[in-house]
């Protein structure tokens, strides 16, 4: 006799298992427990066989028989109910398992450890917030190029241009990842080369005059902050490098009585050993600030905390106090001496070097820290006597080197 819903609803557990039978091979199984089991008995080629149809009342009698009716078809077919939901299941992990976020997060755990930590923090925000809630759950081998482009669009239509771009080169690493683990047959991506339009540049505000430049050393050298940002400030100049890695210095990177800075490759933003030689000026003022914050890690410790760097803005903070907001920040420092340098002559590499900027080539990059160094030194040495002659007042400065 057929099942009720009552009755189902109502079957009581005992100290043994029950089999509460709907007619056709189905049957409800109340354990012990109280848990209620569909079940659904057949035979396939001559053997018995079991095949679970769901918990009630996740599934109610009604969902219970419908899966009964599909399975006997199934056997009508000739197929056997347990292997083709087997197999469904099998389908449905690998969909899961070959999903874009599934491989991305992959690939970002691969590549992570060789980042820069303010890098890989940017690439994961990008895919979490801008790719993985449109295309996150679609098998990375079933997305089309229109369908990547639409993703793209959403970025552009906030204004986020450079944004979008970036997505998209990190979607393509993703793509050509899935490739190389045999995941994807091809890269969507390169399908979009022109579809979105060029990003607008923005340079960081800098001064290259070098009567202007002159007046803003002669503001630094009358700044009257705490000890860090003054001597951060003097140093900033002279260094060129990126903002973070002037604030996150250690003093166990460098040699003063060689003249040199040690940047690790984890600090990088290309993770390549960086090496800045140190003018006598350079040395001088980090011989003054070793009496100050030499006892602890950082050169530049934060105000409120000796174990911690300062902060990213304090640079730029300083800067406003001095009059320059919104004509100079921090990163100017770069632009400023890759501009002059240039047209003083000196050799193009070998500021590119200095400036470490991106070597398309990783693995040379990682062997070249030192390349052009003897050059370099000079350079630096020439580039602090030159920052030196404009905070006199220098009228008149040759615009080549001697030789």
């Amino acid at each position: 006799m057929a099942l009720t819903d009552l009755q189902v609803k109502k079957a009581k557990a005992s100290d043994k298992p029950q089999k509460l039978s709907d007619g056709g091979g189905l049957y409800l199984l109340v354990q012990p427990n109280g848990a209620k089991y569909w079940r659904l008995k057949y035979r396939f080629a001559g053997v018995e066989k079991l095949l679970a149809l769901g918990v009630y009342p996740d599934v109610s009698l009604l969902d219970a028989r419908e899966r009964r009716e599909k399975a006997r078809k199934l056997l009508a077919n000739e197929a056997d109910p347990g292997a083709v939901k087997k197999a469904q299941k099998e389908a449905s992990v690998a969909v899961i398992e070959n999903s874009f976020e599934i491989v991305a997060r992959e690939w970002f755990m691969k590549h992570a450890p060789n980042w820069a930590d303010t890098h890989s923090c940017k690439v994961i925000r990008r895919l979490e917030v801008d790719a993985f809630p449109w295309i996150g759950a679609r098998p990375i081998g079933e997305i089309t190029a229109p369908e990547l482009l639409a993703m793209l669009r959403r970025v552009e239509s906030r204004g986020a241009l450079d944004t979008a771009h970036r997505v998209h080169q990190n979607c393509g690493q993703v793509f050509r990842y899935a490739i190389a683990t045999g995941r994807a047959q091809r890269d969507p991506s390169t399908d979009l080369r022109g579809a979105l339009p060029p990003p607008n540049r923005q340079h960081y505000p800098t001064i290259t005059d070098p009567k202007a430049i002159g007046e803003l050393l002669r503001a630094i050298d009358g700044y009257s902050g705490t000890y860090s940002t003054r001597y951060a400030l003097r140093l900033a100049p002279m260094l060129f490098v990126r903002p973070s890695e002037l604030r996150k210095a250690e003093w166990c990177e460098f040699n003063l009585d060689k003249a040199e800075w040690r940047i690790p490759a984890k600090r990088m933003k290309m993770n390549a050993l960086h090496i800045v030689p140190l003018s006598t000026q350079a040395v001088a003022i980090l011989r003054e600030l070793y009496c100050i914050s030499g006892a602890g890690k950082y050169v530049f410790p934060s105000a409120r905390t000796t174990t911690k760097p300062m902060s990213d803005n304090t640079i730029n903070a300083a800067l406003h106090r001095l009059g320059y907001k919104g004509e100079f920040v921090g990163h100017g420092f770069r632009h400023m001496a890759s501009t002059l340098l240039n047209e003083q002559g000196w050799n193009r590499d070998a500021i590119e070097r200095q400036l470490a900027h991106a070597e398309r080539d990783g693995v040379r990059a990682a062997y070249n820290y030192a390349e052009y160094l003897p050059e370099r030194k000079r350079m630096m040495q020439h580039w602090a006597d030159y920052l030196d002659k404009l905070e006199a007042g220098a009228d008149v400065i040759p615009l080549h080197k001697t030789a």
